[in-house]
């Protein structure tokens, strides 16, 4: 790395420039590489799209080339982006599928320490599936609901049940363009199969198949898995918590809990507070066991336990370096190797969760639903019997930030209308008069090509302080609770329309609505929005944008798609869409999409372009449903009731 270059440049997170400002050594980290390794030309969005999927390649090409079997430039990019989307779907309905699994094993009664605790849920899950609920036990309508939800991973024709909770109008829409997922893993299958050598070789083709792949992912493996861990774990309300590298304490054994599936997470935060081990903790020299989280992992307890988030994607290299983390136990997605070799440089043990991610270098013990509650103990006690072998002085930098986290749909509704009349109306009356400009989604990656947190932390504050309301998912949501503007307080930074809205309710102008996976969460938001009445007929008509500042992952393009395809403006920035080389592709995604779904997406590489670009795509949806000028709120004197009593 640039000794000269100011840590600043790589991190907006205090935090983070502390642990690199202490490092007493070169030590690689994803900053340092990030300096020292420049991304492959070959294939880059700039020089041109490079086409490996089959030996006679690689065929790097332009738009004036082709590759030599003829495939054009657009060709190259559609295949290439929905291989990614591909990827990003499996990730997610993955995911899904493994929680539909839990589920059913959990009805039976095998998945240890496991029980269903949102009854509301299940009921409501069942019947979006189509199960009939009668006078059933809670554990046959889970055993039921999980079987149907695992069939729609290898069904083959029809439609995902979960397709149904869109707008008519928007089902209406993906039906008549052929997109309507017929079963989750069947899309992927295609779409893996069409880019194939010599297979489906027009652009906009391709691309139609890559939107039928992605809404797989966002109304079914994603939506599946969010609902199936709300009934297991509880569907959460908001609670306030800490974030940052702060919250891990030199006095105490340190667990971080990091990755993406919530089960083994779950179970390890709630023993922690057991008194078998805290007092063998203490009799290990220890005051107790502070149980922590990164990334997803991170969002799940966080939203349920008010576990600590000590840091979103870039930060899990950082942890470590502290000396402080005796045990860092990881599963699925977002987890860098380079862990694997950092801890033979510290005391921490290294522990792999998942019979689908490896790690060399780390120890390996295996989760199975029906041994969750033991080897969450074992796990405990051996990060217990490591606190003695501390062999770096501990640096834990004494920075952290309060926030309040836990917004599901259905906490939102319940807390606009309250317990007996729980509704989104107000949330739609604020749009209508315009104290609440329209909604804004900021979420996914950290990308070390980017100073980490620095871009969802411009834009969320920009966009507040416009009342444009803001809600987050995964690392964007940590970067923001980071940032500390993810508490009530921080309606004094916002405009006066959405600091009223704030005051009122007594919530943050940004709401953190989970992990990844819970961008599901915003669909349903933006589909109850829309029957609730007065902004139109579909999730295309609302005054609503997502942005992915910071991508990095196949699952953001993924997403990214599905939002599209379900009738949102979607814009990247940070790094290209790689597609940016072939403007057939572009004009695909951007006027081809908004003809087609009613939304788009796409990159644009400066932040206040970017910024203005979504500010300006909300106005006209607000002139659209004619909106757009603000109403004067008018107290009427008796005489003026009067005269609308006799009309």
């Amino acid at each position: 790395m640039d000794n000269n270059k100011e840590f600043g440049d790589l991190s907006s997170d205090e935090a983070v420039c502390k642990i690199l400002e202490s490092m007493d050594e070169e030590i690689s980290t994803v900053f340092s590489r990030s300096q020292s390794l420049k991304p492959c030309p070959i294939g880059s969005s700039e020089s041109g799209i490079c086409c490996k999927n089959c030996s006679m390649g690689p065929c790097r090409v332009m738009e004036e080339t082709a590759g030599l079997c003829g495939a054009t430039l657009g060709t190259i990019a559609a295949r290439n982006l929905a291989r990614h989307i591909a990827a990003g779907t499996a990730a997610h309905s993955d995911h899904g599928r493994d929680m539909a699994h839990l589920l059913a094993l959990t009805s039976e009664g095998k998945a240890e320490g496991l029980k269903i605790k949102d009854d509301l849920k299940l009921f409501n899950f069942a019947k979006n599936l189509g199960v009939k609920t009668g006078d059933k036990s809670v554990n046959e309508i889970a055993g039921e609901a999980a079987e149907k939800a695992m069939s729609l991973f290898g069904q083959q024709s029809g439609e995902i049940d979960l397709m149904r909770l869109a707008p008519k109008k928007r089902q209406e829409i993906w039906r008549k363009h052929k997109v309507m997922p017929r079963g989750i893993d069947r899309e992927v299958v295609e779409m893996m199969h069409r880019t194939n050598m010599g297979v489906d070789q027009d652009p906009e083709n391709i691309l139609d198949q890559a939107v039928r792949t992605a809404l797989a992912d966002g109304w079914g493996g994603s939506m599946i898995g969010t609902d199936i861990t709300d009934i297991l774990f509880t569907t959460p309300v908001p609670l306030a918590a800490k974030t940052n590298l702060g919250m891990l304490k030199e006095d105490e054994v340190n667990v971080v809990i990091h990755g993406h599936e919530p089960t083994l997470s779950e179970i390890i935060a709630e023993l922690s507070d057991e008194n078998e081990l805290v007092e063998y903790a203490k009799s290990k020299g220890a005051k107790g066991i502070n149980v922590v989280g990164i990334c997803c992992s991170a969002n799940e307890v966080l939203m349920r336990q008010g576990i600590a988030p000590i840091g979103n994607f870039l930060s899990q290299e950082m942890a470590i370096m502290t000396g402080a983390v005796e045990l860092m136990v990881v599963d699925i997605q977002c987890i860098m190797q380079s862990l694997g070799e950092l801890v033979k440089k510290y005391h921490t043990k290294l522990i792999t969760s998942s019979p689908k991610a490896k790690i060399p270098g780390a120890i390996h013990m295996e989760f199975q639903e029906v041994n969750g509650t033991a080897l969450a103990k074992e796990i405990i006690k051996m990060a217990i019997d490591n606190f003695q072998n501390r062999k770096h002085k501990v640096c834990i930098p004494e920075i952290s930030s309060e926030l309040v986290a836990g917004f599901s749909h259905e906490y939102i509704r319940y807390m606009l209308g309250g317990r007996f009349r729980e509704s989104f109306r107000p949330l739609n009356d604020a749009i209508i008069d315009g104290r609440i400009q329209g909604i804004v989604a900021i979420v996914g990656c950290n990308n070390a090509r980017i100073c980490q947190d620095k871009y969802h932390n411009y834009l969320a504050k920009e966009f507040i302080k416009r009342d444009y309301l803001v809600v987050s998912t995964g690392c964007g949501a940590l970067s923001l609770a980071k940032c500390g503007i993810m508490v009530p307080e921080a309606m004094e930074e916002a405009g006066p329309g959405l600091r009223s809205i704030c005051e009122a309710v007594g919530i943050p102008p940004i709401l953190h609505l989970g992990s990844c996976v819970d961008n599901s969460r915003i669909l349903t938001i933006a589909s109850e929005i829309v029957s609730e009445g007065g902004l139109g007929e579909d999730i295309s008509d609302l005054p609503a944008a997502g942005i992915a500042p910071e991508w990095m992952s196949e699952k953001a393009l993924s997403i990214g798609t599905y939002f599209a395809a379900s009738g949102v403006y979607v814009a990247f920035s940070g790094q290209p869409i790689p597609v940016e080389s072939s403007i057939e592709v572009k004009n695909i995604m951007t006027s081809g999409w908004q003809q087609k779904y009613g939304g788009q997406l796409e990159y644009i590489a400066d932040i206040d372009e970017l910024l203005e670009k979504v500010i300006n795509v909300i106005q006209d949806k607000r002139k659209a449903l004619k909106i757009d000028t603000k109403k004067e709120r008018v107290l009427m004197d008796m005489e003026a009731r009067r005269a609308l009593t006799n009309v």
